[in-house]
């Protein structure tokens, strides 16, 4: 498969150029435009039940995906990610699969996998939960961040400890654990909830700005106006 990542690194745009009869699949609503010999089916992703269920109890929305698919002849499919950020590219194989947020997710070849990751991610103290993903398989993964993309590779029981909201994927061949970041003061006083401590060996991938912080400055300048219409 033919692809061209433009704009880098602030605006990223995903080009793929599909064979006839060759697919990708991409996150639902991450298309910009295509050729109209592309033919699109929408489906859920969970792997099994046991996904599907656990989101409804969790009150999460089901992880929809669109499978675009060049009929007859060559066609052209782009796709972007809704934050400010990049696009990178992590080579899925047999013995090489990636934990991935939800939220990074932006396209993936057809041999790759994607299922619910629950353990440790299902709820975060005061509603900082993360959605991860599991990709496993053989092909090419596509993710987007908010943000630079920072790559770390941590040698066999090198750890370190990432921000809930910086964190974008990590190799499947570390080992993790959510956990609090300082007491109940820390938390509540310094802005942080969760942390990831992730050893290796393995790779991880963190995204420079933090969407929280993003979206919480932006209320600042919006909610003078909104304050003054609401009198």
């Amino acid at each position: 498969m033919k692809y061209e990542i433009k704009y880098k690194p602030s605006y990223s745009m995903l080009v793929v150029k599909l064979d006839p009869d060759e697919t990708i699949t991409a996150e639902s609503g991450a298309m910009t435009y295509m050729d109209p010999n592309i033919d699109v089916q929408t489906r859920k992703r969970e792997k099994s039940l046991l996904g599907s269920i656990g989101l409804k109890l969790l009150g999460r929305q089901s992880f929809w995906v669109n499978d675009y698919k060049a009929e007859r002849e060559p066609g052209e499919v782009a796709f972007v990610s809704a934050p400010v950020g990049d696009i990178e590219t992590l080579e899925v194989k047999p013995n090489q699969g990636y934990i991935i947020q939800k939220a990074a997710y932006i396209a993936s070849t057809e041999n790759v996998d994607l299922d619910v990751k629950w353990e440790g991610f299902t709820k975060g103290l005061f509603g900082q939960g993360l959605f991860m993903l599991k990709a496993t398989g053989d092909g090419t993964l596509f993710i987007n961040t908010f943000g630079a993309i920072d790559k770390h590779t941590l040698k066999p029981g090198q750890t370190m400890i990432v921000d809930n909201f910086h964190l974008v994927a990590f190799s499947n061949t570390c080992n993790y654990k959510v956990t609090k970041f300082g007491g109940l003061k820390e938390t509540l006083l310094g802005g942080e909830g969760l942390v990831t401590q992730i050893t290796g060996p393995g790779d991880v991938y963190i995204q420079t700005k933090n969407l929280r912080e993003f979206v919480e400055w932006l209320w600042t300048l919006i909610e003078p106006r909104v304050r003054a219409r609401a009198r």
